[in-house]
């Protein structure tokens, strides 16, 4: 396929949004992630509204979410070399069931009724420490289950729309089951998810992949791993825009409970609206994106989502209309996923294979792993100056980041049609 290769069809063409399910293992992996996944995103709702009700602090909200994701930060980089030189496949398998042993855990200690804040610090570092390995890995492991590199693109797209999908029903589902029966049961309909996606795991073909011999130690490897990405002009941009936006727009997320309830004076029902309807603009994104069938132009969709997403925590922080509320979440949720999938597709086309596992760790280290530090930071300012307060300058300031982004795309376009024509990778 020609880079400039474009639309045969409608701008929705059903078989060119889903021909990534034309591979086996695709499917499988789609099927597995698209059931956990939803588990997952009612974990993720019952936590923040578990230490929320224990102990009524914004601070300890925010701590929960930095411990919890510190170990991302911390150890990506790390999990991104033995993602290319270690067996992407097995250590999917070990992740996801250490995984699946934390939310059985969780949810033995809160239906016992013996969960205490330290138990959910202490399980959610550990869990920090398993998604260190399992983000990036899983990331660069789509290239091993998509046979044609051609549909590498389609496949991250529709990977986006299953996270997002559960993102919608999940924080629905979660706010009914909290109301009725508590969050233990949505920790413990979270571990049994798992099941699904290790199955579908263990069912794959996977050919085995040539791996270099590497004679280096671990940390040469990491740092050619950063000398590659912060060398090239697009990846460095995309990286250091994303990290911007995680670390001063995620924050919403982790302080969500507090416009629930305290902004919006409502409860675990409308938590859950909110976030679905974050997830249904997301959605919405990820539709778009699969639609499309090749990478040119997501640079200048980059900077575009970054702005829409600032203005749309711009407005939410204003708004005290619960379903004006819902609006700004849904572009929020839309600018949030054209932006993250887009600078994904974007370095997954560009990158060199015997890097790909340590570029998408930095990936995985600019998108998450800064979100510890930014929902300290939330947590913090919250407590001073109020979460709406909060919330509007972290979209400010993701409103300058795409500026200063968009200034760049000249320079940057030039550089990815040459890459992309190099790398055949056609999304």
């Amino acid at each position: 396929m020609k880079p400039h290769a474009t639309h045969s069809g409608g701008a929705f063409d059903l078989k060119v949004i889903l021909r990534a399910l034309r591979h086996r293992n695709y499917r499988l992996f789609f099927t597995g992630q698209g059931i956990s996944l939803i588990g997952t995103w009612m974990q993720r709702i019952a936590m923040g509204w578990l230490v929320y009700r224990l102990t009524n602090s914004a601070f300890l909200l925010g701590l929960v979410g930095f411990t919890g994701q510190l170990p991302i930060f911390l150890l990506t980089p790390f999990a991104g070399v033995l993602a290319d030189r270690l067996n992407r496949h097995r250590m999917l398998v070990v992740t996801q069931t250490l995984a699946m042993i934390q939310a059985f855990i969780l949810a033995a200690l809160i239906l016992r009724g013996t969960i205490l804040v330290w138990h959910i610090v202490s399980l959610s570092i550990f869990l920090g420490l398993v998604d260190a390995f399992d983000m990036p890995v899983r990331q660069s492991f789509l290239v091993e289950i998509v046979e044609n590199r051609e549909d590498l693109g389609n496949a991250i797209a529709l990977n986006s729309s299953i996270v997002n999908s559960a993102r919608l029903l999940g924080p629905s589902l979660a706010g009914i089951l909290i109301a009725y029966v508590g969050e233990g049961v949505c920790f413990l309909l979270n571990a049994v998810s798992y099941l699904a996606v290790i199955a579908s795991l263990l069912a794959m073909k996977i050919v085995t992949r040539s791996v270099e011999t590497r004679k280096t130690d671990i940390l040469h490897g990491v740092k050619e791993g950063f000398s590659y990405a912060y060398g090239f002009l697009p990846i460095r941009s995309v990286l250091l825009l994303l990290s911007l936006v995680s670390l001063l727009g995620m924050p919403l997320t982790v302080l969500m409970p507090v416009f629930a309830r305290d902004v919006l004076h409502g409860d675990s029902h409308t938590l859950g609206f909110l976030m679905g309807a974050s997830g249904l603009g997301s959605l919405v994104g990820a539709a778009y994106l699969a639609s499309r069938r090749n990478v040119l132009g997501l640079e200048k969709w980059t900077a575009l989502a970054s702005g829409i997403f600032g203005v749309g925590l711009i407005v939410f922080s204003l708004s005290r209309n619960f379903f004006f509320s819902l609006l700004m979440m849904f572009t929020t949720g839309f600018g949030m996923l054209v932006q993250m999938a887009s600078a994904n597709t974007l370095l997954q086309a560009v990158v060199d294979e015997d890097k790909r596992g340590r570029v998408m760790s930095l990936y995985t280290m600019a998108f998450r792993g800064m979100v510890p530090f930014g929902s300290l930071m939330g947590g913090s300012l919250a407590n001073r100056i109020g979460a709406p307060t909060t919330v509007l300058i972290g979209g400010a300031a993701c409103v300058l980041g795409a500026l200063v982004f968009a200034r760049r795309l000249p320079a940057m376009t030039k550089m990815i049609q040459s890459a992309y024509g190099a790398s055949r990778v056609s999304p």
